[in-house]
């Protein structure tokens, strides 16, 4: 039996909190992240109302799995002691995302809510840069000796340690709090009690640096598989941890902003539901107005050749299929390259590979392409569907050869811009499918123009 959702927002729109912490049949407890998605899909009084109802460790399941902008109406509608032991109990990765989101008096004020030692560490952890694994730290973490026992490790860890999710890797550190190794709970269960820590050690620990950019963590994290990694600084000193749940939220909102800017679209703040709407508007319209701006150049490059379509007005026929044609072949090659290179799978210096492949590709796709432009004007020409007149076989090959060099231009222009971006350290997503589109537009009109002048000089021009 799946989640009752419908039924349980009808109960807490009427006003009903009682069943959100309660066992549903068949499926157990329901998930705070569920709850989280009821919140976002009413009113935020609503959901304040609900929040309101809650035990303070039920407020502490669900806060994190909130949005910010509903996380900051609840703190503000909360008492300021409430609201204090709130943000003080919270693990420290999510009160650290939580301030992160935050800025000018708003973050100040928000500070004041904290005891003196969050505080102090958060100003820490703010100084780094917003992009740092700083910002997504967890300072709760497991250490052991390396000189314990197996079974004094595991009676260490009932005494001192909270059950959390940091507690399913354990860290070996010194007596200065150097990071040694790490060992899996399960290590520490399956081996026999009296076996020494050290002995159970590989010797080998994937680490995270607190400056590394929240990039590096997502990629470590998919190389080497992990669901937490340890943190230290230049001393090799365990700060925290990194775990997987934080690092998969990174990488959403990563791939998010990239999608986004792929499609001419500034990143947005919130969510696209909780964006205000003149804010939605002045995120899409700078690129419209960008791309507006370069398709006028369409217009001007058709009216420098107006002379050759008022002799021959049976190319303009074809101008949407000539533009259209080397715009997707551009969109496409931009749309593999800038994956690639978020994969790490290309770089700049790849750029002669790249340029020599796609030239190859545009070359073999505009051969297909341009092959059946000349077919179709061939069937309907003897078909006796339209006339194109006695020089229809020029027309054809005029189309023909328009698209091999439309759909090469595209696939080179779309390839190498990304990669041109990546070096003048400009993120290549802003090479988006729009702009390659409206640079390959005009410049195709160009290249189409140009053929069909050398093709029918003397017949139809």
């Amino acid at each position: 039996m799946n989640f009752p959702f419908k039924e349980t927002r009808k109960k807490i729109l009427s006003g009903d909190f009682s069943g959100l912490f309660r066992p549903v049949k068949d499926t157990g407890f329901i998930h705070p992240s569920e709850v989280a998605k009821l919140f976002i899909s009413i009113p935020p009084e609503k959901a304040i109302e609900a929040f309101k109802s809650f035990q303070t460790e039920q407020e502490l399941k669900v806060f994190p799995y909130l949005d910010v902008q509903l996380q900051k109406k609840l703190i503000r509608s909360l008492t300021k002691e409430r609201a204090s032991y709130l943000l003080n109990a919270l693990n420290s990765d999510d009160r650290t995302i939580f301030y992160s989101s935050l800025k000018g008096i708003e973050l100040s004020n928000f500070l004041d809510l904290l005891d003196d030692k969050n505080r102090s560490d958060l100003h820490k952890l703010l100084g780094y840069p917003d992009k740092s694994v700083a910002r997504i730290i967890n300072t709760e973490f497991v250490t052991i000796s390396r000189e314990m026992s197996v079974g004094e490790a595991c009676s260490h860890l009932r005494k001192f340690h909270a059950d959390n999710d940091t507690a399913n890797v354990v860290y070996v550190v010194d007596n200065n709090g150097r990071l040694i190794d790490d060992v899996p709970i399960r290590r520490l269960v399956l081996n026999d009690a009296e076996k020494k820590v050290e002995d159970i050690l590989d010797g080998y620990c994937t680490t995270l640096k607190i400056t590394d950019s929240m990039e590096d963590a997502v990629e470590k994290f998919k190389e080497y598989d992990r669901v937490v990694l340890p943190v230290t600084n230049d001393d090799n000193i365990l700060l925290g941890v990194v775990t997987i749940d934080d690092v998969m939220d990174v990488a959403e909102q990563r791939d998010t902003a990239e999608i986004q800017k792929f499609g001419g679209i500034e990143q947005l703040d919130y969510p696209y539901v909780k964006t205000p709407f003149f804010s939605l508007l002045k995120k899409r319209a700078g690129w419209l107005i960008v791309l507006f701006l370069g398709e006028m150049l369409t217009a001007t490059a058709m009216g420098y050749f107006d002379k050759e379509i008022s002799k021959a007005v049976v190319l303009a026929l074809f101008v949407p299929l000539i533009i259209s044609s080397g715009g997707n072949s551009g969109s496409q090659a931009a749309t593999l390259i800038i994956r690639a290179m978020a994969l790490k799978e290309l770089s700049f210096k790849d750029w002669w590979y790249v340029m020599r492949r796609e030239i190859l590709s545009g070359l073999s796709l505009g051969v297909i392409l341009g092959a059946i432009g000349f077919i179709r004007i061939s069937v309907w020409q003897n078909l006796h569907w339209y006339n194109y007149g006695e020089h229809w076989l020029l027309i054809a090959f005029t189309i023909f050869f328009s698209l091999i060099g439309i759909v090469m231009w595209g696939t080179f222009s779309g390839s190498m811009i990304p990669i041109i971006l990546k070096k003048l350290k400009i993120d290549p997503a802003t090479s988006s499918a729009p702009f390659v589109a409206t640079l390959v537009d005009v410049t195709g009109l160009v290249i189409y123009f140009n053929i069909a002048a050398i093709l029918l000089k003397g017949t139809l021009l």
